[in-house]
């Protein structure tokens, strides 16, 4: 399965650091980015997560919500955000189940060998509950960047 713009966001509800939940439908009337990224706390992860939290005071300005999902378990998560300081949420999706649904469960290569993996690919849900824009195969520099420029242009 895969998302594309204008085609609504698949809905969601996962576990998340700190022992909450997060539910996408439930943030309908504000923006939402959620970006899917393989593991924590590994290097590109940490670049990626650590870039959106020191975003964070210019996506306050879009009324963004910011969602990282893996499929880590919650335990992992919190160790994470807490050796980070980061404050979005970090949301578990051990079943894979929403990676795959917004098509991001994808054959990667490494070394000659294939083998199936999260992409690095991001979403931004806008207040309709539509994806108004998505990157996939995320390179980490200037990602943060472009997504922030993209919360601001819509709306």
């Amino acid at each position: 399965m895969s998302v594309e713009v204008g085609q609504p966001a698949p809905d969601f509800t996962l576990p998340t650091a700190g022992g909450g939940q997060v539910t996408l439908s439930a943030l309908k009337g504000r923006k939402v980015i959620v970006y899917f990224y393989p593991k924590a706390d590994t290097s590109g992860c940490t670049k990626e997560a650590c870039g959106f939290n020191e975003a964070l005071p210019d996506f306050s300005g879009t009324e963004a919500e910011i969602i990282g999902i893996s499929k880590d378990p919650v335990s992992k998560l919190d160790k994470f955000a807490d050796k980070y300081g980061l404050k979005f949420m970090l949301a578990s999706d051990e079943s894979g189940e929403t990676v795959e649904r917004y098509g991001s469960w994808v054959e990667k290569s490494m070394y000659g060998k294939s083998y199936m993996g999260i992409d690095r690919s991001t979403f931004l849900i806008g207040e309709d509950g539509t994806v108004k824009a998505l990157w996939r195969k995320v390179k980490v520099p200037g990602h943060v960047d472009k997504v922030l420029a993209a919360a601001r242009d819509a709306g």
